[in-house]
């Protein structure tokens, strides 16, 4: 066989491959036999593997697996994986559906899905081929899973018919019933431990190193989403990208209703809550997605999730216990937390011994009793928490359960700020678990990825006088840590080493991060981004006033004034001034935004279209080097809508409602003072 005659015949069988599997695995309409199919699949491997110039990352063959991954890379999301607010409750339900209706003027429909009980996966495509699988991770980056997910049959690794260039299908992969009962058995027969349920299951299947157990697992993939620049010049609605989707080989549920009113939405997940238990995998509720994009646009997002979307839990499987003492644990803030200690109890498929008891009105609200017989239940399926006591069973003479009143560790005296149930340990410099849990929240990998420094370790240092806050850390040297030792942990040589190294390359993680490493009450990731984006140095957060703070979006006045005391504590400031001085980052890294006049600032910007100068993001970028600020809806207070080609009718529609000046690419140039028959701009993104 010829090298032309070899190049056709592995086109021709990969084609017919893919179409055959998409028959099968997205149709369930197979047009060939078991057998036939492998007999192909065993000729393409055997001309790819005679003729390796001609193998592409999209062959049929790579779902076999066979690439080991030692090390699965981090990856920046390039939109970040929001989580969905839940809900257990008809009511809450309801006032969702309620408060969408009163924002939106006009009719609104609801999308109603099946919520997977698997996880989250990020899918890039660009011109029809799989080119990235991430995983959700923690929101704003994840796990480069490709060689994983190549396996599993119901992803498309080429699609087929009029898709973009460049988007991005969000998806949940689960493991079917099937696949999960075959798997326990195996290990059973192995003696290996079996896995809890099978979300746990394909959770560390995708993160396995070699990718022919993968293949053999076999994982199944549902996508739900679609992300891309213009999606909603490209569809007007979610419903109708998940149809295109479906056409271009994309495995998308067949159980879907779009609904527009509250009884429409309760009978899909009446219904759900009873015939989920004949589905061959597992979900654990319904999601609720206003379907209009323009109107998802409207409502915009929380720091955290999206406000045009919920997920409605089915009630959790629960058992009953018998609450033996209770423990009250310190947190780095200083909130002291009661957990109950229980009798242990098989409980959705782990052995559950403890479980929250969130504060002392939870405590009084239960009427709590030593040897009470509670009902216990795992919030989400995770965190195990009571719902119930069973009084009847109470023993007479039983000693009710009493909130602690100092500190358990320190012996402070507890404080209750004005409005909340919480009661703090106010030692916060000296108490043990408040500074410990501090420097491991610093060290933690979505803040400052000190490697090698675990809890352990943490709490070595401190005991032994070498760590009393996070901005000793940075004191520590090689001839410091060199030899020490316990009989939990030891530093090495290596050890030691490693620590130094994390810590220097620590110093060039971004401001962002560094803020949200500090531990400010209230100020998690994606805040502490968001607040950056606003004020680009820590002087000037620490001298923004609370008014100020509240109006950056996603802020508000209970975050803003968490920020002004945190700062507003000398302590807090001689923290900051020792971190600065050993060369950590406090101001936003931006080159474009140092060369650049700052013309734009503070005005609010949305962009729309396909513009001929700039790509979406581009366009963006040169937005905020500028000064300016780029907005996700719009709204009586934005000041431009920057309008490309193929601009939404509905953003325009709104815009002109509401008296929004709308600009063309040429304007922005004019603007910022670009003249584009000067083509050495450096802003051509």
């Amino acid at each position: 066989m010829t090298k032309e005659e070899a190049r056709l015949r592995i086109a021709a069988l990969s084609d017919e491959l893919e179409q055959h599997n998409y028959n099968y695995y997205i149709l369930a309409k197979p047009t060939i036999s078991d057998y036939e199919f492998d007999m192909k699949l065993e000729e393409l491997a055997r001309l790819e593997k005679e003729f390796p110039e001609f193998l592409l990352p999209s062959s049929p063959t790579q779902r076999v697996g066979g690439g080991v991954t030692k090390e699965f890379k981090s990856v920046k999301h390039r939109y970040p994986m929001l989580s969905l607010a839940n809900s257990y409750s008809r009511e809450e339900i309801a006032e969702f559906i309620n408060r969408i209706k009163k924002t939106i003027d006009e009719e609104v429909e609801f999308c109603c899905e099946l919520k997977f009980d698997g996880l989250s996966i990020s899918l890039q495509y660009e011109n029809g081929m799989l080119v990235r699988a991430v995983t959700r991770g923690d929101g704003a980056q994840g796990d480069d899973v490709t060689t994983n997910v190549k396996t599993i049959r119901t992803v498309p690794l080429k699609l087929h018919g009029d898709y973009p260039e460049f988007f991005e299908m969000r998806g949940e992969i689960v493991m079917p019933f099937e696949s999960f009962n075959r798997l326990n058995e195996a290990r059973a027969e192995a003696g290996d431990d079996l896995f809890a349920n099978p979300r746990n299951a394909a959770a560390g299947t995708l993160k396995l190193q070699d990718s022919k157990e993968v293949a053999r697992r076999r994982l199944d993939n549902y996508c739900y989403y679609m992300m891309m620049e213009g999606l909603e010049d490209r569809y007007q609605t979610h419903y109708q990208s998940l149809q295109a989707a479906r056409k271009w080989g994309f495995n998308i549920s067949n159980f879907m209703a779009r609904c527009k009113t509250i009884d429409e939405i309760f009978e899909f997940i009446d219904y759900w809550d009873e015939a989920r238990h004949q589905l061959p995998f597992a979900i654990d509720g319904i999601v609720l997605k206003v379907n209009s994009y323009a109107q998802q646009q409207a409502l915009g997002y929380t720091a955290k999730s999206p406000k045009w979307a919920i997920a409605y839990k089915f009630k959790a499987e629960e058992v009953e216990t018998e609450l033996q003492s209770v423990d009250f644990q310190v947190g780095r803030h200083g909130t002291i937390t009661p957990v109950a200690n229980l009798a242990p109890v098989q409980l959705a498929g782990t052995t559950v011994k403890r479980a929250t008891l969130n504060n002392e009105d939870f405590i009084r609200q239960f009427d709590l009793h030593y040897g009470d017989t509670v009902t216990v239940v795992k919030g989400g399926e995770i965190i195990p928490k009571i719902i119930g006591v069973n009084f009847d069973k109470r023993q007479a003479g039983a000693q009710p359960v009493t909130f602690t009143k100092a500190c358990p560790v320190c012996g402070a005296e507890l404080v209750q700020n004005e409005g909340e149930a919480a009661w703090y340990c106010p030692n916060a410099q000296s108490c043990p678990p408040q500074v410990k849990g501090r420097i491991e929240h610093f060290i933690s990998r979505k803040a400052m990825n000190i490697e090698s420094l675990g809890e352990g370790k943490v709490e070595f240092l401190y005991d032994a006088g070498l760590i009393k806050d996070v901005a000793d850390l940075y004191s520590l040297t090689f001839d410091k840590l060199y030899g020490l030792s316990n009989d939990k942990v030891s530093f090495k040589e290596k050890t030691a080493k490693n620590i130094i190294d994390a810590l220097e390359k620590s110093k060039s993680v971004p401001f962002e991060r560094v803020l949200f490493a500090l531990g400010i009450r209230n100020v998690g990731e994606v805040v502490a981004k968001t607040i950056v984006a606003e004020y680009h140095d820590i002087d000037s957060i620490i001298h923004a006033s609370v008014e100020e703070l509240s109006a950056i979006n996603m802020v508000g006045e209970v975050i803003a004034l968490s920020v002004k005391a945190f700062f507003e504590n000398p302590v807090n400031l001689d923290i900051v001034e020792r971190l600065r001085a050993a060369g950590l980052q406090f101001a936003k890294a931006d080159t474009l935004k140092s060369d650049k006049e700052q013309v734009l600032t503070g005005k609010s910007f949305v962009v729309s279209g396909v513009f001929a100068h700039y790509s979406r993001d581009g366009i963006k970028e040169t937005i905020e080097a500028y000064g300016g600020k780029n907005v996700s809806s719009i709204s009586s207070k934005t000041d431009y809508v920057l309008a490309g080609d193929k601009m939404g009718p509905e953003k325009r529609k709104k815009a002109e409602s509401l008296g929004v000046p709308i600009i063309t690419e040429a304007d922005f140039d004019a603007m910022i003072g670009v003249k584009r028959e000067n083509a050495e701009t450096g802003l051509l993104f």
